[in-house]
């Protein structure tokens, strides 16, 4: 059995929350950014397998960015909405400013997340817990169907959790990974275990144009230019 999961980052939330540990709360996401980005998000389209089966976490962000990804092109379908792939719960800390634990001693957070890799905030829970939960996401959507492609547009926290799954890492060798927004990590796994086929890929329908080779009828006619034009005949 092989199965091929495609994790795509949310779109990047609305500038007034940048600034707050909102985690599991349903902020918005910016529109300029998401209108400035159609170029990414065709990209998207023409790279995500098709069929696949399609998954959402509960917040609006994420379904937003499905839905731009499939006005782009992608084949429109309703996504399963599965809480086992929301953002780590920051329980009482949701909401605080971030500049809050930038103030933190050495040792008493991350130094890239808010908060220590094994602490769990108040009411919330802590990142292993975070890795259990979304790897029993994973090995729920492994059953039902299996041999098939799933799409996950979810968070960078549960990519990261989703990683660390695969790969048997710590919390904080998890947290030390990066994930940007509209980027896209392929995890496989088939009958020897789990495998990272990609991360944090960035996709460019302009780059791949620009990129792009000619045809070999064009090749040969420059060639024939160019011969000409050594010859002193006029193209």
């Amino acid at each position: 059995m092989r199965h091929q999961f495609w994790l795509v980052r949310h779109a990047l939330v609305d500038s007034g929350a940048l600034s707050y540990l909102y985690g599991t709360d349903d902020v918005g996401i910016c529109d300029a950014t998401m209108a400035a980005d159609a170029g990414r998000y065709a990209a998207l389209a023409a790279r995500l397998p098709r069929p696949a089966r399609l998954v959402c976490s509960p917040l609006s962000r994420t379904q937003l960015t499905a839905q731009a990804i499939i006005r782009a092109g992608y084949p429109a379908q309703t996504p399963l909405i599965d809480a086992a792939f929301i953002e780590q719960d920051f329980g009482a800390y949701q909401g605080l400013p971030i500049s809050q634990f930038d103030q933190r001693k050495l040792g008493e957070r991350h130094p890239f997340w808010p908060i220590h890799a094994a602490e769990t905030p108040p009411n919330g829970e802590s990142f292993d817990a975070m890795i259990t939960r979304v790897g029993a996401g994973l090995e729920q959507l492994l059953v039902q169907p299996p041999g098939r492609d799933t799409i996950i547009v979810s968070h960078g926290g549960a990519i990261r959790a989703a990683c660390a799954y695969a790969l048997g890492l710590s919390a904080h060798q998890a947290l030390c990974l990066s994930v940007d927004n509209i980027s896209l990590t392929r995890l496989e796994y088939h009958d020897h275990g789990w495998k990272i086929m990609s991360m944090n890929e960035h996709l460019s329908i302009s780059t791949c144009e620009t990129m792009r080779r000619p045809s070999i009828k064009q090749q040969h006619r420059d060639i024939e230019t160019v011969a000409e034009t050594s010859s002193g005949a006029t193209p």
